[in-house]
């Protein structure tokens, strides 16, 4: 019996059959590996996505926070809001009161007060007989002397309208003056709110600082034009649109620096003699978050009794800062009280 032999076509045609397959394998896989890589990467945009999102959130509520902490302590009843005198004393013994037969006559309180007397540098307040007054919110029972808000300890506080007027001594360029609060000042009854440019995380910027030699000062004039001395420990340095700038830094023995700057916008959106800035101190690497969605309007722009320091020379940049807080807008009852 002969044995069947395979014909050689035969298997030939099956052994070229085999890439075939291979070519239908792939062609079967690749799509399956695609729709794999494709959901990795929509995994992969999503949770980036979500980590965006979450930062946003983060960012908006740091920003609602603060700006909720600002009015607050604005609001206070002896926050900036509530200023209703600044009284310069002269050298000298001083009646103060709020009748018109006083040296020194307040907008509100008691018609007699007591007596102030400045003698080289040292401030003695005799108050009037049967006055309930405080002196550091205890009951003040005799003659004191006044220290001023550049004391270590603080200024003192005369308390006199059942606590809802104070009063302090403040020091400027040697001078000395009697600031007044008030919890009814219209300013602070008044209030009218803060505006704001919308908060973005672009004007939120990492900054260079720059320091100065130790003890370095720089001229800083204030609204009442008086020009003192102040610790400039460096400078920020940081870039906006291809562009670098730079804001001195001054220091008032906080645990933050202060930038006080004016931009394009004073006077034509935001307050016009400039803002405030309080920042970190530099970490380690000699770096400095800037947030300038926090840029502030000093006192000054509340009320006509605080002096406010004004940008130090080189603080006024070339460049419009469409962040932080716009010029305050009085009303009518606190327009007439100014």
């Amino acid at each position: 019996m002969t044995a069947a032999v395979r014909s050689p076509a035969v298997t030939v045609s099956r052994r070229a059959a085999l890439p075939w397959r291979g070519a239908l394998c792939a062609a079967l896989l690749l799509p399956a590996l695609a729709a794999c890589d494709s959901s990795a990467q929509k995994a992969e945009r999503a949770k980036e996505a979500e980590r965006v999102a979450h930062a946003s959130e983060d960012f908006q509520r740091d920003q609602q926070l603060w700006r909720e902490q600002r009015s607050a302590g604005l609001l206070k009843p002896d926050g900036w809001t509530s200023l209703v005198g600044l009284h310069p004393i002269e050298a000298g013994a001083h009646y103060f009161g709020s009748d018109p037969d006083n040296g020194i006559r307040l907008s509100v309180g008691p018609g007699h007060i007591g007596l102030l007397r400045l003698d080289k540098g040292r401030l003695r307040f005799v108050p009037e007989r049967g006055l309930a007054l405080t002196l550091n919110e205890q009951p003040l029972k005799g003659a004191a002397v006044l220290l001023a808000d550049d004391s270590p300890a603080g200024p003192t506080r005369i308390g006199f309208d059942e606590g809802k007027g104070v009063l302090t001594a403040i020091k400027r360029g040697g001078n000395y003056y009697l600031r007044v609060r008030h919890a009814d000042a219209p300013s602070r009854t008044g209030f009218a709110g803060i505006e704001y440019w919308p908060a973005q995380q672009d004007w939120k910027v990492t900054a260079k600082f720059v320091a100065h030699p130790a003890g370095q000062t720089i001229e800083v004039a204030n609204i009442i034009g008086v020009v003192e001395p102040t610790p400039n420990p460096g400078a920020v340095e940081f870039e906006r649109d291809g562009r670098s700038y730079r804001i001195e830094a001054l220091d008032q023995g906080g645990e933050e620096l202060m930038l006080v700057f004016a931009d394009r916008t004073s006077g034509h959106g935001s307050y016009s003699a400039g803002r405030f800035l309080d920042v970190p101190r530099p970490n380690l690497q000699g770096k400095v978050t800037v947030d300038f969605n926090k840029a502030y309007n000093p006192p000054c722009a509340f009320t006509p009794f605080a002096t406010c320091p004004l940008p130090p020379q080189g603080n006024r940049l070339d460049l419009e800062v469409t962040a932080g807080e716009k010029a305050y807008k009085h009303t009518d009852k606190t327009a007439q009280a100014s």
